[in-house]
């Protein structure tokens, strides 16, 4: 029977990519987010390519809408096995000092109660396809502040305590627990949301860098945790471009 995978934020970026990559694995995926258009291009290129996936409308800040979510998961042609909490961005990058109090109960309201949301909605059709996994993507900014990031690293900060305290729940149960913490990664949508749609401000990010990580490069890290045997657990898998030797120290070219 085909094991089924839950991608949240799957419109875009690292999660449509990571849907396309899971399909390509053998995953029936439940591609999840908001903006149903686009999920139904990715269900039809996904489909097209020989996968399989459904599209299901889901705001993760939505207790009704998670609820579901679930619902969807139970009628899925298959154990639910895989749940990828990718669901997540930022807001603004204002010091504390001037901080937007909407942007931060955003962020907080999207990366870790909407983690939340879903993987307590999920656990139970994890737990028992006997195999489960929760990927948490969540950041570098999980580990390391920087000014004008309080918002966004509080978040992601929570988002990473919030993968330690399951793994530690979960301890004896069939279900494992993996957070993956990309560093600077250029996807087509995360710096316009974060700047407002100021598509100078979102490029000035990447300026001089040659090569940031792109969405594929996360979904491989997704799909490599996701099909080690159940066995192997990953805790934690930080991955960077060569350029980015840390989160204050990038290469640019002139």
């Amino acid at each position: 029977m085909t094991s089924v995978a839950i991608v949240t934020g799957a419109s875009s970026g690292i999660g449509a990519a990571t849907a396309r990559r899971l399909a390509a694995e053998g995953f029936h995926v439940l591609a999840a987010a908001r903006r149903t258009d686009r999920l139904a291009a990715l269900v039809a290129e996904i489909e097209a390519a020989g996968g399989a996936a459904t599209a299901v409308a889901c705001d993760v800040t939505s207790d009704g809408s998670v609820a579901d979510l679930a619902a969807a998961a139970d009628a899925a042609p298959g154990p639910v096995t895989l749940l990828v909490n990718n669901a997540g961005g930022a807001r603004g990058l204002d010091p504390v000092e001037t901080a937007d109090v909407g942007d931060w109960q955003w962020m907080y309201d999207v990366n870790v109660l909407g983690t939340l949301r879903v993987t307590k909605a999920l656990l139970p059709a994890l737990e028992r396809s006997g195999a489960g996994t929760v990927v948490i993507v969540s950041s570098t900014a999980g580990h390391v502040v920087y000014e004008g990031g309080g918002g966004y690293t509080a978040a992601k900060h929570a988002q990473t305590a919030v993968a330690g305290t399951l793994r530690l729940e979960l301890c004896g149960r069939p279900v494992r627990v993996i957070e993956i913490d990309p560093g600077m990664v250029k996807t087509e949508e995360f710096g316009l949301v974060r700047f407002g749609g100021d598509a100078d401000r979102a490029e000035a990010v990447y300026a001089g860098v040659a090569e940031p990580l792109v969405a594929d490069d996360v979904a491989d890290c997704v799909a490599w945790c996701a099909t080690r045997p159940h066995h192997v657990n990953i805790d934690q898998l930080v991955v960077r471009p060569l350029a980015q030797a840390a989160q204050h120290k990038v290469h640019r070219t002139s």
